[in-house]
């Protein structure tokens, strides 16, 4: 067997740190169960990072539209900053308190995915960052962490159970194994080639047995215009200045007509390294780097108890709203009322943590991750990453 939960042990509570569990018994003992309001909110951020993607929800909806509470939350892949509540639950303190460990499991891991994904893609601009890192990372947890890369801006992703769940065919190109099998690397893309149909490009991976460059030339003579790129996935021990080996791969193929071959870099690619190569590389698989992200470290607080502002110490107490200027971006967090707020810039603030589940019953749309991913990628355009 599997060393995971399954999905019902989650729906029933079982994946609760034993404190809660404790609790919930003295509680009932003392027949003590009031409204609470609870905020799920990060006071910083990983690596230094100035802003985050709230990632998650659909999947804390799935778990919280069991429970006799109402949600209120920012709208999947919005952008948040430290200290803005990213999600409140109002209930009777009983019905959800068992459910704190794997609601926060549930955006904490989602969040940080989908950011480090983000930061990449901006880093690639136009080229291609794909997920490669599934297989770093437990199987049964591959298609949420391909999603969440996929929402934060990755333009595909590897895993064939991955591609079914966003909607997108799944990306790749061939594994060392295929070439070790064939013999050789000219040998495994001409087979690639025979068997599989043209819809796949033919992408050649160039560093099994040979140096980089008389790699990428032997396969360009192979192939010809039919050639659609190569990969370069290098060891560390090998790799000496990487940029230096695209370089002259570069040069070469250049140098005798197939300047249509595009660059495709792998292994261990860090956010640092993509400026570097950017200037002769056309996309990447990104492994470690997005499955293995940092989690964003949200914590649960009861905020209000029988509608008294109250919080523990490091808190502040009361239910909050999060408001965006639509024009300037000006962010802002007041209390829960119903006053109207105006920006300097004339126009009036919008709400971002919005009602999105009451009792079961939904108030938002669920939305396709494509059209989750073309969001982030628009709001974080003009963001800065430092």
């Amino acid at each position: 067997m599997f060393h995971t939960a399954e999905p019902q042990d989650i729906l029933e509570g079982k994946v609760t740190d034993v404190y809660f569990e404790r609790s919930l018994k003295i509680l009932k003992a003392k027949k003590i169960n009031p409204v609470v309001k609870a905020e799920f909110i990060a006071k910083s951020l990983p690596e230094h990072w100035p802003w985050a993607i709230f990632a998650g929800l659909e999947e804390a909806m799935y778990l919280m539209k069991r429970l006799p509470i109402r949600v209120r939350a920012m709208k999947e892949g919005t952008i948040f900053y430290p200290f803005e509540p990213v999600m409140e639950i109002e209930g009777r303190y009983q019905d959800f308190c068992v459910f704190e460990t794997a609601l926060l499991g549930l955006i904490c891991q989602a969040s940080g995915i989908a950011t480090k994904a983000a930061r990449f893609k901006k880093r690639a601009g136009e080229r291609a960052v794909i997920s490669f890192g599934a297989r770093r990372m437990h199987p049964i947890l591959a298609p949420m962490i391909e999603r969440n890369a996929y929402i934060g801006g990755c333009d595909g992703v590897a895993v064939v159970k991955s591609g079914e769940m966003i909607g997108e065919d799944p990306m790749g190109t061939m594994p060392h194994a295929l070439i070790l099998c064939m013999g050789s690397t000219t040998e495994a893309i001409k087979a690639y080639d025979e068997v599989l149909e043209p819809r796949f490009k033919r992408v050649a991976l160039i560093d099994t047995f040979l140096d980089e460059k008389f790699e990428c030339l032997n396969v360009a003579e192979t192939m010809g215009k039919k050639l659609f790129a190569v990969r370069f996935d290098t060891p560390s021990s090998r790799r000496g200045n990487f940029f230096r080996i695209l370089e002259e791969s570069r040069w070469e193929l250049d140098l005798r007509g197939y300047n249509s071959v595009r660059f495709y870099v792998s292994g261990g690619i860090r956010e640092e390294d993509v400026p570097v190569l950017n200037p002769l590389v056309d996309g990447y698989g990104i492994g470690t780097s997005i499955s293995n992200a940092p989690v964003v470290d949200y914590s649960m607080d009861i905020v209000e108890v029988d509608r008294r502002p109250l919080a523990k110490r490091g808190k502040c107490s009361g239910s909050k709203r999060v408001l965006r200027c639509p024009k300037c971006g000006m962010k802002k967090i007041v209390p829960q009322t119903r006053k109207k707020y105006s920006c300097n810039c004339g126009k009036t603030f919008t709400d971002i943590l919005i009602p999105v589940l009451d009792n079961g019953r939904k108030l938002i749309p669920t939305s396709p991750p494509a059209k989750l991913r073309k969001s982030v990628l628009e709001n974080v355009k003009d963001l800065e990453l430092e």
